[in-house]
């Protein structure tokens, strides 16, 4: 903004000087030129009249001493000719340029002349490369005013160019010290008038990394911004009490909400000695809604301290977390008859926040088991690939991909959004599981997406950010796509994937 409001005030400027010196400079420069003309044709008439007295008592013979002293007076070359137009002297007495004894009355100046009108103009120099003001007058007497002589006088204008040249050279340095001090004044106001608006932009900045630890001042610029400085105090510190109000209701309702849930499971498994057997359904489903409010409880407050934290991606192993997690979950997925095989390049370090990489899996794992038939895979596959034809870095890519029912275009659509679930759900799910995918993988600064997987089922696809820009290596399986990825029925575990074995043990929901 400061090189903005320097650049229109040198703006303005120089059209101001421009405005002001160009016409002086032209108005100058031809004022010059008028000023030397009448000179010169002041001093031409009167040496002719001077020569036409001469002819007339019949002193020629001094008419080249006359231009002699009339060319050391004033610089200029001076031709004299009769009442013919012969030439009778010349101050030039160079064998190549001397006029003398030629007849001159055809050339348009001096024709003129000898009908008694005077002519000027310029023309090249003939001993120099400049030009050069003539200026030719009769030499007339008697009654009839007949003309006795013409004197042509040759002024260079060497002299007057390079004097309107310094002219013009003194106007642009003059404008070349006004643009400087107006620049210096400029630069100095523009850093007043904006102080307040970076003051604001540190504001901005600091309440986008969640604490206002400097707010601007309010006493400061012009009016205008100290009213939107006070406007933005007071937004900022209501969002900051906003903010801090939600950080610790989700800090709190945690345990708040944990022990009334607690409660009531407890007091629900309670009546089961008591119950008759045809209410044994009823109190399942109950303690099974209480559980999925637990889940659901657990899943808004995850959602909230995460929207609220300020987070900073770090690099991790996302090969290590992939293994890390597949081996957990083998185990599980081994009581419902699923297979979990890992399969792709070799993904490197990516920039995640911290833990969300293991959450991200765990969910998308846990959707896709939810799904999966009995003797079918879950596949976790990573690709490194560039984002647009090498031209952009590249992208790394983790898919989980399922051989389940698969979804149409807009359930894929509405799956991000917070409590939806499909219309033929039949599992327990909250409907948070992938908004919290979505919210960690934009935290790291990537993104998630669902695809058809080929063949049936579908394929979560999680973009992250590469920490390297190495060359892949391949492991497992050397497809260049996914569709060699995408695991067969009942695969045997020696194929060349990895594939871990089942164990016993929790399992993160």
């Amino acid at each position: 903004m400061t090189r903005r409001l320097v650049c229109s005030y040198l703006s303005l400027m120089l059209l101001v000087l421009l405005a002001l010196e160009v016409p002086f400079g032209v108005v100058y420069g031809r004022s010059e030129l008028s000023r030397f003309s009448n000179a010169a044709e002041q001093g031409a008439m009167t040496l002719a009249d001077v020569c036409e007295e001469k002819l007339e008592r019949g002193q020629a013979a001094e008419l080249p001493e006359l231009a002699r002293n009339y060319n050391r007076r004033t610089g200029s070359r001076v031709i004299v000719a009769d009442q013919n137009g012969i030439v009778r002297t010349d101050t030039d007495h160079a064998p190549a340029t001397t006029t003398v004894g030629k007849d001159l009355s055809a050339e348009p100046d001096i024709a003129t002349a000898l009908h008694n009108q005077p002519a000027i103009g310029t023309r090249d120099a003939p001993a120099s490369d400049g030009e050069a003001l003539f200026v030719t007058v009769p030499g007339s007497s008697g009654a009839d005013n007949s003309v006795a002589c013409v004197v042509r006088t040759l002024h260079p204008l060497d002299s007057l160019t390079e004097k309107v040249h310094t002219t013009w050279a003194v106007l642009a340095v003059v404008g070349l010290g006004v643009l400087a001090t107006v620049a210096v004044i400029g630069f100095a106001l523009a850093r007043s008038i904006t102080r307040p608006v970076r003051a604001l932009e540190r504001a901005t900045a600091q309440l986008a990394d969640g604490r206002l630890t400097d707010p601007p001042a309010t006493d400061r610029g012009p009016p205008e911004l100290r009213r939107l400085t006070a406007s933005f105090t007071r937004a900022a510190t209501r969002l900051q009490h906003l903010l801090h109000a939600q950080q610790a209701f989700a800090s709190e309702a945690s345990h708040q909400l944990k022990t009334p849930l607690t409660s009531l499971r407890l007091r629900l498994e309670n009546f089961e000695p008591h119950l008759d057997p045809s209410a044994q359904n009823s109190l399942d489903a109950a303690l099974g809604e209480v559980e999925r409010l637990s889940r659901m409880v657990q899943g808004l407050l995850a959602l909230a301290r995460l929207e609220n934290s300020a987070i900073t991606p770090e690099a991790i192993d996302l090969d290590a977390v992939i293994a890390d997690r597949a081996a957990i979950w083998t185990a599980f997925a081994g009581e419902q008859h699923v297979d979990i095989t890992v399969t792709g390049t070799k993904a490197g370090r990516v920039w995640a926040v911290p833990g969300a990489l293991e959450q991200i899996i765990d969910n998308l794992l846990s959707n896709a088991l939810r799904v999966s038939p009995p003797e079918t895979a879950i596949t976790l596959a990573t690709l490194t690939s560039p984002t647009d034809g090498g031209r952009t870095p590249s992208v790394t890519e983790l898919h989980v991909i399922d051989e389940g029912p698969g979804m149409s275009e807009t359930e894929r659509q509405r799956a991000f959004d917070r409590f939806w679930r499909a219309a033929d759900a039949q599992h327990d799910g909250t409907g948070l599981g992938l908004p919290m995918v979505r919210q960690l993988t934009r935290a790291g600064g990537g993104e998630v997406t669902l695809r058809p997987a080929p063949g049936g089922g579908l394929d979560a696809v999680v973009h992250l950010r590469p920490t390297l820009r190495t060359r892949p290596e391949r492991l497992g399986v050397l497809s260049e796509d996914l569709v060699a990825a995408q695991p067969h029925r009942n695969q045997h575990p020696t194929d060349g994937r990895w594939h871990f074995g089942k164990r016993k043990t929790s399992v993160r929901q």
